[in-house]
């Protein structure tokens, strides 16, 4: 089942940066606003390609800078989905999977039960009770004329 993206608005990604307590400033509004608009997970050169259009005086180095300190903050999570840049999205508090597609670089996020209750199981198996995990899927997508 794939899952749809609640949209933050950026008013509500710059409460959550100000009841961190970070000082926002006009371009980490801006920052924050591309971020919480974002519908896919972008890296920081896509954030500041974004960002710029609002206000082309923001830098890249601001921009590697607020996303750090989102990320320190517990804002923002970092993923590194094997293509050489850490993309990013705005930490959730309803748990999600990727899917990857290594063809396009797309990013499916999904639920499914099964798979959460398998890899619970999996965790007793070995002695273990489940507290976390991170599941990534590296796919390409079937053509037409492959499938059954």
């Amino acid at each position: 089942m794939v899952m749809e993206r609640s949209e933050a608005s950026g008013s509500e990604l710059e409460k959550l940066c100000v009841d961190k307590g970070m000082r926002m400033t006009g371009q980490r509004r801006v920052i924050a606003r591309v971020l919480s608009e974002a519908e896919d997970h972008p890296d920081v050169e896509e954030v500041h390609r974004r960002a710029a259009l609002h206000d082309n005086r923001i830098s890249i180095a601001t921009v590697y800078r607020t996303v750090r300190l989102l990320e320190d903050a517990g804002i923002l999570e970092r993923h590194d989905f094997r293509d050489g840049r850490s993309r990013y999205e705005q930490v959730s508090e309803e748990h999600h999977d990727h899917l990857i597609d290594i063809n396009t670089g797309d990013v499916i996020e999904f639920r499914n039960e099964q798979i959460e209750k398998l890899q619970e199981i999996v965790a007793a198996e070995l002695g273990y009770r489940l507290v976390d995990h991170r599941l990534e899927l590296y796919a390409v997508q079937i053509r037409a004329d492959e499938e059954k």
